[in-house]
């Protein structure tokens, strides 16, 4: 039976629980799931083109809850760095790949509503998929929030909260409301279906590759939903033998917001003490302090990786390049480009050989950065 464990003190708790964080340390949860052996290339031909044609390595299947979501475009940007458009799904931005999954899964335990908090791309995501499902759903959002983004999350049919103060009151608002009876937490932070939806990210490489992955991973990181996704994949992909080598996980954080570049440079395993935390372009990963932190920084190293950060101004530039290059960017979604478009030079200096890059956001979200 797949079951819920904490990676801290070893507690487990059913996935048929409401339970939305292990109680005693008050972490995220893990998922005890092994992927089914069986996947190739070969395989695959005439499945949904979706994300669910992996079913093999998925801790769910037959979903009611799609809208379609995955099978997104890989495009070259140089000759050795390439763009995965996943601004391309439902709801323009990569979060569809772990929002179907918690929204399954809720649809299956069936509660009396379900609750999720998001700086806007995430809550759009579950807000659409619930409405998919058919569930009765709520986001909290921070003030501030793209106003596109809350006109989404209205259009389909959630109730919208507006939390005064920034993305930590957000989640404690919304932490509160999840611990009332009959509550479903869609949190892509702490509910690690999340983490499974996302990994096929890496899978649909794996897969458009010709069954390798490229030599660098560049991604961005705020709560590291994307980037822990990628190291289930890569490390799923090793033990089932359909990889030889795992990529190296680099890291992109915006210079206002980097706790966790910050720790990855002083060697520490956790956060340090907050310092002060600045406006950036990139709401999106503007998180002082995920709570997955000391799983994001040992993935990182452990991949041979590292963080880098980016200005204000390298995003704003980054942007405005690739709308020059026909593909319109939230300022979020253009932060990888941004570490990465100095081109050979950066790549030299680190050794990141053939590297992806994905454009999380579609540009309508927000407009174009003043």
């Amino acid at each position: 039976m797949t079951t819920y464990h904490c990676p801290q003190d070893g507690i487990r708790s059913s996935t048929s629980a409401l339970t939305w964080r292990c109680p005693i340390c008050r972490g995220p949860w893990d998922l005890d799931f092994t992927p089914a052996s069986g996947l190739a290339p070969h395989v695959l031909s005439g499945r949904a083109n979706s994300l669910w044609r992996y079913e093999e390595i998925l801790p769910l299947a037959t979903p009611s809850a799609s809208l379609g979501e995955g099978r997104t475009p890989l495009v070259a940007l140089t000759e050795t760095v390439s763009a995965k458009l996943d601004y391309l799904m439902p709801t323009l931005s990569f979060k569809d790949r772990g929002a179907v999954m918690l929204a399954e899964l809720a649809r299956r335990l069936g509660p009396e509503r379900v609750v999720a908090d998001s700086s806007g791309n995430a809550g759009t995501s579950i807000a659409a998929y619930c409405a998919r499902a058919g569930l009765p759903c709520t986001v909290y959002v921070p003030e501030g929030t793209s106003a596109k983004k809350t006109e989404q999350i209205r259009a389909h049919g959630a109730v919208l909260v507006t939390v005064p103060g920034g993305r930590e009151a957000t989640a404690l608002a919304a932490r509160a409301a999840a611990d009332e009876p009959g509550v479903f937490y869609a949190s892509h932070v702490f509910n690690p279906y999340f983490l499974h939806g996302t990994k096929t990210y890496v899978y649909e490489l794996w897969e458009d590759l010709g069954g390798r992955l490229p030599d660098t991973l560049v991604v961005p990181v705020g709560n590291g939903t994307l980037l822990l996704g990628a190291a289930l994949a890569t490390a799923e992909l090793h033990a089932l033998g359909l990889i030889a080598d795992r990529p190296r996980l680099v890291a992109v954080q915006a210079e206002a917001v980097s706790p966790l570049a910050a720790a990855f440079r002083a060697e520490a395993e956790d956060l340090l003490p907050a310092g002060p935390v600045a406006p950036t372009l990139a709401e999106g990963i503007a998180i002082p302090r995920p709570p997955r932190a000391r799983q994001i920084l040992a993935a990182v190293r452990a991949s041979g990786g590292t963080f880098l950060t980016v200005s204000e101004d390298e995003i704003r530039d980054a942007q405005r390049d690739l709308a020059a290059r026909g593909f319109y960017v939230e300022t979020t979604g253009v932060a990888c480009w941004a570490a990465v478009r100095g081109g050979s030079g950066l790549g030299q200096r680190l050794e990141l050989g053939s590297v992806v890059v994905p454009l999380c956001g579609a540009g309508v979200k927000t407009g174009m950065a003043g």
